[in-house]
């Protein structure tokens, strides 16, 4: 299961920081491809502390 997490997590991860990088680069929507850039990152942050806390908790 950890493995599997951690490769979702990164693929988050690289996703949203890619994203942050092509926000610039799109001509009207730079504010929502950055914010959903933030969102993916934030996203594979939380998804394996609450997951990995829930199982520690077993």
């Amino acid at each position: 299961m950890n493995g599997v997490l951690w490769v979702i997590m990164f693929g988050l991860f690289s996703l949203g920081v890619w994203l942050f990088s092509a926000a610039f680069a799109v001509v009207g929507f730079e504010a929502p491809i950055f914010i959903l850039g933030i969102l993916l990152v934030s996203a594979s942050l939380a998804i394996p502390f609450h997951v990995l806390g829930q199982s520690q908790k077993n």
